[in-house]
């Protein structure tokens, strides 16, 4: 009976998980460019896409100022997140995923957190398109340069990238500076396992970006 009794609360308890994912649905923004067209393929499960126009294109769209002006949400939202893994509340840590990513669908961590968490819930085919897309997404950065010159820096568009790949790293920053010999980028200097290291970031489209939105920086 105690056997029975605790199939079937585990039972319950995966069916709430499910439920929950399953009314969390994320919001594709209206606009009519590319990258709304992107996330609407990605949302479709086509996520055989050039990653790297995908990530260049949230800059030229209209979102990315919605998102801009979001960015102390999705800092609470990503804290959140992170707070309730503590916690295992998986139906709230997939809508919190997906509020990040109905923002910003290029955030690298909350593609991670969602596809982690769809994993545990037994949801697989789901968790299999949101590594597809993470790891798109992380691809189209670290396989265009090998970071270790300002010249053979990896692109990013958003600092966010930067330390999701330093976090991937297992690397704590020590210095950040920017530099402009051989290329536009930011010198990360870090300590890792293995000793201190240096990585590079190309940061054109950020500043582009900080254009956009009318910033100096």
């Amino acid at each position: 009976m105690r056997k029975l009794l605790y199939f079937l609360g585990s039972l319950f308890l995966s069916l709430t998980w499910i439920a929950g994912h399953s009314q969390t649905q994320i919001v594709i923004p209206g606009f009519k460019d590319k990258y709304c067209d992107y996330v609407k393929k990605l949302e479709a499960g086509q996520t055989d896409i050039d990653y790297r126009d995908f990530r260049y294109s949230f800059i030229d769209s209209e979102q990315f100022k919605i998102a801009s002006a979001k960015s102390s949400l999705l800092d609470s939202l990503e804290k959140k997140m992170f707070s309730l893994m503590n916690q295992a509340d998986y139906p709230e840590i997939i809508r919190i995923a997906k509020a990040m990513l109905s923002i910003d669908y290029t955030s690298l961590i909350a593609h991670k957190i969602l596809r982690q968490t769809l994993q545990l819930i037994g949801d697989t085919a789901n968790a299999r398109k949101y590594k597809t897309i993470q790891f798109g997404l992380l691809n189209s950065i670290v396989r265009n340069g090998n970071g270790k010159t300002c010249a053979t820096a990896w692109p990013v568009i958003q600092l966010s990238e930067e330390y999701f790949i330093l976090r991937m790293l297992g690397a704590v920053l020590k210095r950040q500076s920017l530099e402009q010999t051989g290329g536009f980028c930011d010198k990360m200097e870090v300590t890792t396992n293995e000793g201190d290291k240096t990585f590079y970031f190309e940061v054109t489209k950020v500043f582009e970006g900080y254009r956009k939105l009318g910033r100096k920086e």
